[in-house]
């Protein structure tokens, strides 16, 4: 694996190893189920607006499994 790669995700999953970011997903996703509720969408134009916050959210919610997936697939595919 290419160093700087290496450095890279050392680095994400140093950062995701803190209780700062174990507290930041806690509020997430509390926002993120709070913004879930449809009662609220008063029209279309709200409700594509609530979908691209979700959409975000969900985003960096699966941050950490998105990278240890990456690490993986790159590690598997530099072991062959």
């Amino acid at each position: 694996m290419d160093r700087e790669i290496q450095k890279y995700y050392e680095g994400q999953f140093s950062m995701m190893a803190t209780q700062g970011w174990a507290d930041l997903m806690e509020d997430l996703q509390k926002f993120r189920t709070s913004i879930n509720e449809l009662s609220t969408v008063v029209d279309e134009q709200s409700l594509f607006f609530r979908k691209g916050q979700l959409d975000v959210l969900d985003l960096v919610l699966s941050r950490k499994q998105a990278c240890e997936k990456a690490y993986e697939e790159i590690q598997d595919a530099t072991d062959i």
